[in-house]
């Protein structure tokens, strides 16, 4: 009796050690997959609501025909300047990293919402031509005509020469996500201890990571760390994973 009950504990105990061993096998090669954030990332900033807010606020300093900030958002719509995170991690909860801002997408951002702006503004335009009574042509091709022949350049031209600047400075995107340093995770934050770039600092965040998705909330402290940061979340995907050493 004694002998079974020994090898039934036995048994029991041995099926317990090889459940333990296949968990923790399964946290070293699976689970913890979702914690090494190596790779390549991408993120796009999206920059239609500053873009509309700061030139639905021109329109109504020179006080032209009503428009609301959905007819803004509409005409700006897609705006966005690209992100770029590599990451590289060299130990169980922490690595390496580098990040900025792409020029060209920024360039091309800040071009296509003057195009946008100029689109809304010659519909306004030929509104209010409209009402004071204007005799000529109010389609498209004639206001942007008109605009040319007032003010010797195209509508996008003008709205870049007096509109303030629809996007914040290259320069103030890039003093918050450029630069390069080391990193550890724990419990849900991101800490980045940058070590080049415009200002050395450190920049905590909460972060996800499920599958190729890495999304960084905000700042996980009191810290101000620029609009974005602290009001929208910043999605990254993973466009090439860190090859394995």
């Amino acid at each position: 009796m004694r002998k079974i009950i020994k090898n039934t504990l036995f048994v029991i105990l041995f099926s317990v050690l090889i459940m333990f061993a296949a968990f923790f096998v399964y946290q070293h090669f699976y689970a913890s997959n979702d914690k090494n954030l190596s790779g390549t990332w991408t993120a796009s900033l999206d920059m239609t609501e500053q873009a509309a807010v700061t030139a639905l606020g021109w329109l109504q300093d020179i006080e032209a025909v009503s428009v609301s900030m959905q007819d803004m958002e509409a005409h700006m719509q897609g705006l966005t300047v690209t992100l770029h995170l590599t990451m590289e991690q060299t130990d169980r909860s922490g690595g390496t990293f580098a990040s900025y801002v792409q020029p060209e997408s920024y360039a091309a951002c800040r071009q296509a919402a003057y195009e946008a702006f100029a689109s809304a503004f010659r519909e306004l335009l030929a509104k209010r031509l409209r009402m004071a009574g204007y005799a000529g042509g109010t389609d498209e091709e004639s206001v942007e005509a008109l605009v040319t022949e007032t003010f010797g350049m195209s509508t996008t031209a003008y709205l870049m020469s007096c509109v303030p600047s629809l996007l914040p400075p290259l320069e103030d995107l890039q003093s918050q996500y450029d630069g390069s340093g080391t990193y550890e995770t724990s419990e849900g934050i991101l800490t980045r201890q940058f070590d080049s770039g415009q200002l050395v600092r450190t920049k905590k965040e909460n972060y996800i990571r499920k599958d190729s998705t890495l999304i960084l909330t905000g700042a996980a402290d009191s810290a101000h760390y620029g609009y974005f940061a602290d009001h929208y979340p910043v999605i990254y995907t993973l466009q090439q994973p860190q090859a394995e050493q």
